[in-house]
Order: structure tokens, then sequence, then C-alpha cells
């Protein structure tokens, strides 16, 4: 019998964050801080909008693009927060969640042997959809020691003749790092100088603590070279209602939707008329979520500092990224000793790329309640390694 499966496909591994996620819901009395989600509700006015669509009987197709309504409540959202400017019938496409945005985009954009250069520790997708989309993956490890953001030197040494597109995955999952103002200008620079084009995921845009979040796509020249992404999950807590958007010149967009009509149709319809009501109504639940996620964060980063365990001060989403190395483990083996001895479950920072090696992810979208009672076990497990106990 021929093998009924593409060689391309079989190459690619699993998510590595579900390992542990797994383990610990059949696991009596464990602390998962482990998956990326809000733990906040959809807020009710939201879930209302939902309600009443289906109330009214709107339960048909939209358009493949996405409600007109919605795309114009997009554009005004992303002019009011970034100072982005986006016409709704030509350069945003509503879509299945950021993931199917990226997805798209690479398709899209990518021709068999193209470099995508990907930044890591990064989100776990951008690597398997740089293969679906026939391109080859080139990462750039990041630094610690700059705060795991991306600078200028890192990307000029990694772009050869064959590169054609940057992912600029900020503020980051897992690291929590993020890029200013200034950051972004010399990443633009070298982009522009080598002719590149930028997929910029932003889906934790709303989710910064430092200043407000500057966006690529805002730079001078960068519009026409940048595929914005971002969506509802993160900021609005809507991750079951699986709604994204992409932004991007209308010569790339057209040509998204071409994919995306083929094989999705249209996002989901429900999901879109309470994205409306988010955007019109949302700006104080975001606000509430992020003051809630920052006193989660500024708790964390102190309980780290008092366990004498290295972490630098992640400015964005709801990850931090402490190192494990003086424990002579690897991240792996940390993770799974932590949850075996502790009930605790964390992402091995390998999950996230190699160079993730000597750290873990601990996401803090989880109650301070939840949260203490995990930073106490974690700290008596590392009281343990070190012999203190």
């Amino acid at each position: 019998m021929r093998n009924p499966l593409s060689e391309r496909i079989t190459t690619i591994q699993p998510s590595g964050i579900r390992k542990f996620f797994d383990i610990v819901s059949e696991m009596k009395d464990a602390i998962s801080l482990g998956v990326g989600e809000p733990d906040f509700d959809t807020p009710w006015h939201i879930r209302d909008e939902g309600i009443y669509s289906l109330e009214k009987g709107r339960t048909f197709y939209t358009s493949n693009a996405g409600l007109k309504e919605l795309k114009i409540e997009i554009a005004n959202y992303l002019y009011r927060r970034f100072g982005l400017s986006y016409d709704y019938k030509d350069e945003i496409l509503v879509t299945v969640g950021g993931s199917e945005g990226i997805d798209i985009a690479m398709r899209a954009m990518l021709d068999p042997g193209d470099e995508v250069l990907i930044p890591q520790p990064s989100y776990v997708s951008y690597e398997p959809c740089a293969v679906l989309a026939n391109g080859k993956p080139v990462v750039i490890e990041l630094q610690e020691k700059n705060e795991f953001r991306l600078t200028a030197e890192e990307l000029e040494a990694a772009i050869t003749p064959k590169t054609k597109l940057l992912v600029m995955p900020f503020p980051n999952n897992p690291t929590g790092a993020v890029m200013e103002q200034k950051d972004l200008e010399a990443v633009a620079q070298v982009v522009k100088k080598h002719d590149l084009f930028v997929l910029s995921d932003e889906i934790y845009s709303e989710l910064t603590y430092l200043d407000k979040h500057v966006s690529i796509a805002s730079l001078p020249g960068m519009k026409e070279r940048t595929v914005l992404i971002n969506g509802f999950s993160k900021s609005y807590a809507m991750t079951g209602w699986r709604l994204g958007y992409a932004c991007a010149p209308k010569v790339i967009l057209e040509q998204m939707l071409k994919i995306h009509q083929f094989a999705i149709m249209c996002a989901p319809t429900t999901s879109q008329y309470a994205a409306v009501d988010a955007l019109k109504n949302g700006d104080e639940d975001v606000a509430h979520m992020r003051e809630e996620y920052d006193g989660r964060r500024r708790f964390l980063v102190h309980r780290f500092k008092e366990m004498g365990l290295s972490c630098f001060e992640p400015y964005g989403a709801f990850y931090i990224f402490p190192s494990i190395r003086e424990f002579g483990m690897t991240s792996d083996e940390f993770a799974t000793k932590l949850l075996e001895q502790e009930k605790v479950a964390v992402v091995p920072g390998t999950a996230f790329g190699a160079c993730g090696e000597g750290f873990v992810r601990i996401s803090y979208a989880y109650s301070l309640e939840n949260l203490k009672k995990a930073l106490d076990r974690i700290e008596h497990f590392i009281k343990g390694l070190r012999g203190e106990i």
C-alpha cells in the first residue's frame, strides 16, 4: 500500500504546549500555569450581542472577507488605538482566529525556497506554517541580555539573498518581551534596505505594561511591507469565539482572501456580530483585564526575585520566562519533575524553539489565588533542588 501521508507534514512535530496540559487535566489537585488563555469570561455585553444575533436568526454566511460593520469597526479601532489607517473594503480580512491569518499570509506570499526569518523563542505556529507554505524557516535566536528583543544587528546577520519575510512576534509569547519604537525603527531600516516584508503578530497589542504598543506598520514606509495580524482572543477574552483579522496592502490581501474563500468561506457569523460590540464598547473591559494582569505580573516578578530565580521583567502579553539553568537539568526535565513532585504544570522553553532551553514559560492568565499557591509550590521545589530543605 502506498504511503498515504505527505512527507512534509510528517516532519512537523506536534505542539510542545499541549503535552503538560493533557497530563495535568488528569491529575487531582494540580495547578496548571501552562495554557495561554485568559481566565476571564467574555464580557457580558459581548456575549449578549452574540446571543441576540442568534435570536434574530443571523445564522447565514457573511461575505468572505467579513461583515462590513465589523471591518469598519476594526479600521476605527486600529486608527483610534495605534494611529493605523486601513481601508475596510480592500485592506482588512476577518479570519478564524489570528492563527488562520498567519497561515494564509505565508501561503499567499511565499514561493518554494523563500526564507522566513523567525525570531525565537516565539509562538509555536510560525515555523510549521512556513513549512506548510513551502518556505524555509530561518531561526534568529533572541538573547536574554537584550530582554529577548530583536536587534537590527541580529536581523542583518540572518539575511541572505533568499530572505523574503520577517516574522515580528511582539509582544512576545513566551517571553513577554516588547519592542519599543526605537527598536522597531532600527529593524525597519534593515527591512527596507533589503526589500523584505513583515508578518507582524500583534495579538497581545493591548496587553503591554511599559508604554502604549507601537505597530511596525505605523512607521514610515512600512505599511506597504507589512501584514498585521490581530484578533479578539487575548484582549477581549474571546478564545473560543475563534475570531481574528489580518490587515495588509490590497495586493497581498486579495491573494489571502482567495485562500480564505476556498479553505474557510467566512469566519463564524455569531462571533462577528459579538466582535462589533467588543470594539465599540469594550475599552473598559480591556483596561480592567490589563490592570489585573499587570498586578499578577508584578507579583510574579517580585516572588521570583525573592526566590533568587533569574528572570528578566516582561512588559507584554501574560507570560514570564524564568531561567532554570542553575539546576543543571533540561527545561523538559525541570517541568516534568515540578509536575510530578509539586503538581504544578509549566511549559518547557524548548516548546518555543531550541533556544528556549534553560527556561520555562509560566502564564499568569490565572487567578492571583492560584498563582500564590503555585509559586509556593515552585519555591518549595527549587529549595529542594538547591538542598535548602
